[in-house]
């Protein structure tokens, strides 16, 4: 259970905010003042701290400026109902992760949370390289062979530099990973980590999610934005998936780059800021740059130092490690014994490709744990966990892909509309959302789960979609 700590003054937005959070499932503590919430936080540290600005006596800056005195990566969400740029401005300064204006949006405010929480796991989590098979814990780096011993070095050599790393690999093979482990042994470990993943967040928002923008800006742009290169001044930045950056973004990466500095959106000026860049990407970029999709000016400035990560399949000696591995955390996340896997199960795992990696022998693991029923996992079990028990369930899923196929070519060849392509994306996400909900009995906690979404996320789809009225909502939490 995360933990969350709220500093406010209005004894009943404290009250009412902090049973909210309970209702969400963290574990919550509360302070009136800045000083009572230093005192807090010398306590026990929180996994998030939200703060007001307004405060008696010690402000929120001030209360915040103490904090990082005590502890320099815990994430803090700034609340303030004066908005103003200089406000942001200092809180970013001071180490906040972001800031929000009241009264505040109850579904933004909690996608807030869950983003800080995650910031601060990946800051404050260690990963552990060349863990034995035996640790349990849940982010390492295991493998013994000489393609991992390769990359423990170059993890070792590349951390105590500023320079600038690309991380390359097939998906699956623990990029994240490797740019947490550099960041972690850093000369600025004690500063700000934060992630960005280039695919995941739409081409019209990652510009001004990169680099902020002015306000007036565009429509909307009702205040100063500070974007996150600039919250990570003085830290690291990891832009996961660089390879699917659009070109117009890339020239902007790489002005970061030479000259250490940006321009937000609408913005006259130049903003000086000392961040260094990991990145990471799955692409080939050198075919990338012969088609014009990738800048090479930029390639050349992001592989100061290469970090290549091998297949699974490259390292087949890896693999029994990594299954024991695998079963022992997976085994003490669902709360029972280690049943273990026998010598049979794994020289039949060492057999297979293995075409999505150390992601996809996980997830098989996983599977395989839960068809063992508690018994060593057996060679059976492993196999039902591969191929979803058989050649049956492939062969399903490939009808099942077909017939979607022909119902996209149908409505493709008799509807011409400009919207089609949404449309054709709304109708999709409309059945997946309802189909989770109805096998979750409408609770929308479970099947955010599920799909991988944020719950406010999936509140907001809900609505899109108009799939109140359609779906049983009972136990809809």
């Amino acid at each position: 259970m995360s933990s969350v700590l709220i500093v406010d003054d209005d004894d009943q937005l404290r009250m009412s905010f902090a049973k909210l959070l309970k209702e969400e499932g963290y574990g919550v503590r509360t302070a009136p003042t800045g000083e009572a919430g230093v005192a807090e936080v010398r306590k026990i540290v929180p996994d998030l701290l939200i703060m007001d600005v307004r405060l008696p006596k010690m402000n929120g800056l001030e209360a915040l400026g103490e904090i990082r005195k005590i502890d320099t990566t815990l994430p803090v969400i700034i609340m303030t109902a004066f908005g103003t740029t200089d406000t942001a401005i200092e809180a970013t300064k001071l180490g906040a992760f972001d800031y929000i204006l009241k009264p505040f949006d109850i579904p933004l405010m909690l996608e807030l949370i869950e983003k800080a929480l995650e910031a601060g796991r990946l800051m404050r989590s260690r990963v552990e390289m060349d863990a034995g098979p035996d640790m349990a814990l849940p982010d390492a780096l295991i493998g013994r062979s000489d393609l991992m011993q390769e990359v423990y070095k170059s993890i070792g050599r590349v951390a105590p530099t500023d320079a600038t790393v690309l991380i390359r690999g097939e998906s699956g093979t623990g990029k994240e990973l490797v740019a947490r482990a550099i960041y972690q042994h850093s000369r600025r470990a004690n500063r700000s980590f934060l992630v960005i993943n280039c695919v995941a967040i739409p081409e019209t928002l990652l510009e001004s999610e990169l680099f902020g923008y002015e306000k007036g800006a565009f429509t909307g742009a009702t205040n100063r934005r500070v974007g996150k290169i600039e919250q990570a001044n003085g830290g690291t930045i990891f832009l996961d998936e660089i390879g699917d950056m659009p070109l117009s973004i890339q020239a902007k990466i790489l002005r970061l780059i030479q000259e250490r500095s940006i321009e937000r959106l609408g913005g006259a000026g130049t903003i000086p800021v000392d961040v260094r860049i990991i990145a990471a990407t799955n692409r080939n970029l050198e075919k990338a740059i012969a088609e014009d999709r990738f800048r090479d000016d930029l390639y050349y400035r992001l592989k100061v130092v290469t970090v290549a990560l091998p297949r699974l399949k490259d390292r087949p000696g890896d693999i029994p490690l990594l299954c024991e591995y695998f079963v022992s955390l997976f085994s003490k996340e669902m709360g029972i014994d280690n049943p273990g896997i026998t010598e049979e199960t794994k020289a039949l795992v060492q057999k297979y490709p293995w075409p999505g990696n150390v992601r996809e022998l996980a997830n098989a693991i996983k599977k395989a744990l839960i068809f063992s029923s508690g018994y060593p996992i057996r060679p059976d079990d492993m196999s039902q966990a591969i191929s979803g028990s058989t050649e049956k369930a492939g062969a399903e899923s490939v009808s099942i892909e077909k017939a979607a196929r022909e119902w996209v070519r149908e409505i493709l060849s008799t509807e011409n509309r400009n919207d089609l392509f949404h449309d054709l994306m709304d109708r999709f996400g409309s059945i997946v959302i309802g189909e989770a909900l109805n096998l979750n009995d409408g609770n929308r906690s479970r099947a955010a789960k599920i799909l991988g979404l944020s719950r406010p996320t999936l509140q907001s789809k809900i609505e899109k979609y108009n799939l109140m009225f359609e779906t049983s909502v009972k136990n809809a939490d």
